[in-house]
């Protein structure tokens, strides 16, 4: 029985919440809370006829911490899933520590202001001495381990898919599969088609600044920066086919290449099609995806805002959105002194994601993982204090909860590696 403060209303988050509903015995109490409470209302009335979860709604602006502590220290939650925006991740850490109270997100901490002087000083500083430019990174959290290992807090960061349940798999390799694990390949991708000639599967905002930032690798104990979209590889994935993918930076890489040290490469890569790639590089090219505010008709505008007004909601996706996700990791290494490889994956269908919840695959397999990983913390699973990435806990029982709450494992001990 547990009483839980959800920050978040948005398509991840609303499927974490229905999942939550799912489970009354376990979230036998929730507050829905965001700035706009009437989609937090929205989304109680609709849940609330299927579930014995009592659903409370509140209105709360997560960049503010005196807002957050005021909640936090009214509702008393024994979690705060933080599924909001990466932008408010520090603020509702500092709210948590202020009223003791246990955290989690589904990513790492980025700014939303990339030109403030004091962040851009902090993050050139990072750029030199770590070697790759990524806006995001987890520096900025990890900095609030001793903090929260004081406090007798845990703090969960990333618990979504890619971070979240790719680092789970790579523990899962760890412990049950491998000695000692000499590359890790994580592959994402989306088979899905939703039938508009541009739109971003999650906030537009985070998704392009992703994807057109320099992408990155981890060999032999440095950072190799490449210009984005630089490195291209073909894959055929069970249940969607050949794909075109690219290799991009993404979080997990570097709390894994400090987690599990004796990895000599770890690559992340993304499936796009032509048409998505071509209409991003024309909206970059005139400025579209800037974080700088400019002057339009007297009014300053910031143009990657103004893009995401237009694009459409990736929450209105799941209606006409088909086919299917597959995403995973692949090994190499040596099991009793033997070459191994080995290949843990997830394939979720967006029509049936859309038939449970109302969502499509990306925001179902970034929403479930959620709900699971609260579900270790609040059933005593996972209970180390500080802050900590997904890979550092035990994975067996939270593979076993996606397994049974929607995003089952599969597995490949002869898997085509990618070159």
């Amino acid at each position: 029985m547990s009483r839980v403060l959800i920050i978040g209303c948005g398509g991840v988050a609303s499927v974490a919440i229905s999942k939550c509903c799912q489970v009354p015995e376990v979230f036998s109490e929730i507050m829905i809370a965001s700035r706009t409470k009437s989609k937090c209302d929205a989304l109680a009335e609709k849940l609330r006829p299927t579930t014995k979860t009592v659903i409370e709604t509140a209105k709360v602006d997560a960049d503010k911490v005196e807002e957050l502590i005021a909640l936090i220290g009214a509702y008393k939650p024994d979690l705060v899933m933080n599924i909001a925006l990466p932008y408010q991740d520090l603020t509702i850490m500092d709210a948590c520590l202020a009223t003791g109270v246990n955290y989690m997100d589904t990513a790492n901490y980025e700014p939303e202001d990339t030109d403030d002087p004091a962040w851009r000083a902090i993050y050139e500083k990072r750029c030199r001495e770590k070697g790759f430019s990524a806006y995001f990174d987890y520096s900025w959290q990890w900095a609030y381990r001793e903090r929260f290992e004081r406090a007798g807090l845990t703090a969960l960061l990333g618990c979504g898919f890619d971070p979240g349940v790719t680092q789970a798999y790579c523990a899962y390799a760890k412990k049950h599969e491998f000695d000692t694990i000499d590359t890790i390949d994580i592959l994402d991708c989306n088979g899905g088609d939703h039938g508009y000639a541009f739109a971003t599967n999650f906030n537009p905002e985070v998704n392009l600044r992703e994807v057109s930032a320099p992408g990155s690798y981890w060999e032999n104990g440095h950072w190799v920066e490449i210009p984005a979209m630089s490195i291209k590889r073909e894959y055929n994935f069970d249940q969607v086919g050949q794909k075109d993918m690219y290799l991009l930076h993404h979080e997990e890489i570097e709390s894994l290449a400090e987690n599990i040290p004796e990895v000599k490469r770890i690559r992340f890569f993304m499936t796009f099609g032509q048409s998505y790639l071509t209409h991003m590089r024309c909206l970059e090219n005139v400025g579209m995806l800037s974080t700088t505010p400019v002057m339009f008709e007297g009014h300053e505008i910031v143009p990657i805002k103004f893009l995401k007004a237009l694009l459409p909601d990736p929450a209105s996706l799941g209606p006409r959105t088909h086919g299917k996700t597959n995403i995973g990791c692949i090994f190499t290494g040596k099991k009793d002194g033997q070459d191994k490889t080995y290949y843990i994956y997830n394939v979720c269908d967006h029509q049936a994601c859309y038939k449970e919840v109302g969502s499509q695959a990306i925001s179902y397999t970034t929403g479930v993982p959620a709900m699971c990983g609260a579900l270790m913390l609040l059933t005593g699973k996972w209970t180390a204090k500080g802050v900590h990435t997904v890979e550092e806990f035990d994975p067996d029982p939270f593979l076993d909860a996606l397994d049974r709450y929607g995003l089952p494992r599969s597995e490949s001990h002869d898997p085509v590696l990618v070159d």
